[in-house]
């Protein structure tokens, strides 16, 4: 009787490579906040990473063309008063992101075209009215302005979400998302 000793698979003999110091993202103080999220978030311009910081919460934004070390005086987008939880960039508009925090607010930040030059400290929008901290949020993927907020309330069977449809949210060139 024939046994088969390997599993047959196409990708058996598949070998990734690393990739140099100079393409990678180095010296990052991810946040150590234990939250069921992915700490960053991606879109064709930009990636976002959730970071350590003292006396609030603060992500960085970084272009994709940017590579190798990062500064650590590289500014930040920091506005919450509790560590960020969760970060998601806008479908319709690749300079909106929004955050949410342990604060119980959603900010919404309006990036600059070529990435942030200065420390971003003042959003375009704050969305308040969470009795606990904003655990999760995503837009809507076809709907323009349509941000979904979550939040644990203490039962873990049951959840809340909130659907918050901020206002128009004017950019530099004087269009809405």
């Amino acid at each position: 009787m024939f046994r088969r000793v390997v599993r047959a698979s196409k990708f058996r003999h598949v070998f990734g490579q690393a990739l140099k110091n100079d393409q990678c993202y180095d010296d990052i103080r991810v946040s150590r906040v234990t939250w069921d999220s992915s700490f960053c978030a991606v879109n064709p311009k930009f990636v976002a990473i959730i970071i350590e910081a003292s006396g609030g919460g603060a992500f960085l934004v970084l272009p994709l063309h940017k590579s190798g070390r990062i500064d650590k005086a590289y500014p930040t987008v920091c506005g919450h008063t509790g560590p960020v939880l969760d970060i998601d960039w806008c479908p319709h508009n690749d300079q909106v992101i929004a955050s949410g925090s342990e604060d119980c607010t959603v900010m919404v930040w309006q990036i600059p075209e070529n990435g942030l030059v200065t420390g971003l400290s003042e959003p375009v929008v704050v969305l308040e009215g969470h009795s606990k901290r904003v655990g999760i949020i995503t837009w809507h993927p076809t709907a323009r302005n349509v941000l979904l907020s979550y939040f644990p309330k203490n039962n873990c069977s049951e959840k809340i979400a909130t659907v918050l449809v901020p206002s128009r949210i004017s950019v530099h060139k004087g269009n809405a998302i």
